[in-house]
């Protein structure tokens, strides 16, 4: 099967187009200054002139009913901008969750919100992480602490994944109910807002799920965070050829001397492996390319952006310069539901 048809060639161009136009690297910086952590009117471009909220979402709940990899078309041009949005927690994380439950009476009523561009918030890891969740169940009561929540502090719903005995339960929460607490948190990557949510006692409306929904959605959760590794390892590694092309030393581009030429060859070749990873696991939606991508693509990434600020020299790490804030991208995605060592026990399997 091939990745890049026409349609998708189309929409990867409407996407870059649009944030070519709006989310430059001055635009990304004012963004995350913003008291929702992202450029509300550009989201609102990309929902309506796009249509990008809409694209994983069933044409029967007012979606587009597009397959998953237009999702990650999307995904690989916001990563290449760093563009911070509610897409990848809302549009991809939030809506996968509601179909893979299986639950018609929620799909119905929170698939049109997000495919309209309503913020709805995942739930999940606990302080050490996505292994076990954060928060627990008795009945549809809930208590504890969700961690690393993308958009849990503006969403207008909550959907919790809690420890419900020895398996995992799904609630719907309205985050404005009594008993919950919701910040945001200082992160390494300013570029990406997480929020940690507290429940203290606090009833949910239970939904439905299967034994599998967790690993399921982890699998989904895992390829489509690859293909924003993808689109951001490639921008960073066209920011250091376009430096080795002007900086000179000794009057000559540095991109000249032969020793340059080769690790920026090597990182040439880490990208395009990744890519392939990631676009492997986006079309068969396979667990084990799921966590083939997440491991190579998080490990490539931070591979390609430490040699760009190698090769920047000392302005890669100063605020004014974007090589840092891909540097921390990096970084901070590659923990991202899950350390990459976590993946490596399901693959071994």
């Amino acid at each position: 099967m091939t990745f890049e048809t026409e349609d998708r060639a189309a929409l990867r161009d409407s996407v870059r187009t649009l944030l070519a136009k709006h989310s430059d690297s001055a635009a990304v910086r004012r963004a995350i200054t913003t008291g929702s952590g992202y450029d509300d009117e550009l989201w609102t471009m990309l929902v309506e002139q796009v249509g990008v909220a809409a694209l994983a979402v069933p044409e029967e709940y007012d979606g587009v009913g597009a397959s998953w990899v237009e999702a990650h078309v999307v995904l690989e041009e916001l990563g290449r901008t760093l563009t911070p949005s509610p897409f990848l927690g809302s549009a991809v994380l939030a809506a996968q969750t509601v179909l893979l439950s299986g639950d018609a009476d929620a799909a119905a009523r929170l698939l049109p919100g997000i495919a309209a561009g309503e913020v709805v918030a995942v739930c999940w890891a606990s302080a050490t992480g996505w292994q076990r969740p954060g928060v627990s169940a008795e009945g549809n009561v809930l208590t504890g602490t969700a961690h690393y929540v993308l958009g849990g502090d503006i969403a207008s719903t909550l959907l919790v994944l809690a420890a419900d005995g020895d398996t995992v339960g799904l609630f719907e929460v309205d985050p404005e109910t009594d008993g919950v607490l919701r910040r945001r948190v200082p992160t390494m990557d300013p570029t990406r807002s997480l929020a940690k949510v507290s429940f203290s006692a606090v009833t949910g409306r239970r939904l439905s799920s299967s034994d599998d929904l967790v690993d399921r959605l982890r699998a989904s959760a895992a390829i489509a965070l690859s293909a924003e590794q993808v689109g951001a390892a490639q921008a960073v590694l066209d920011l250091t050829v376009d430096y080795a092309k002007n900086r000179k030393q000794f009057g000559r581009a540095i991109g000249s001397f032969q020793a340059l030429k080769h690790r920026m060859a090597d990182m040439y070749a880490l990208v395009e492996t990744a890519r392939s990873m990631s676009y492997a696991a986006a079309l068969s939606q396979d667990p084990q390319d799921a966590y083939a991508a997440k491991i190579y693509c998080s490990e490539a990434f931070q591979q390609v952006a430490s040699e760009a600020v190698q090769l920047h020299g000392g302005i890669a790490i100063t605020w004014e310069h974007d090589a840092q804030l891909f540097f921390k991208r990096a970084h901070g995605s590659a923990q991202l539901f899950g350390q990459p060592r976590e993946y490596l026990s399901a693959i071994s399997a």
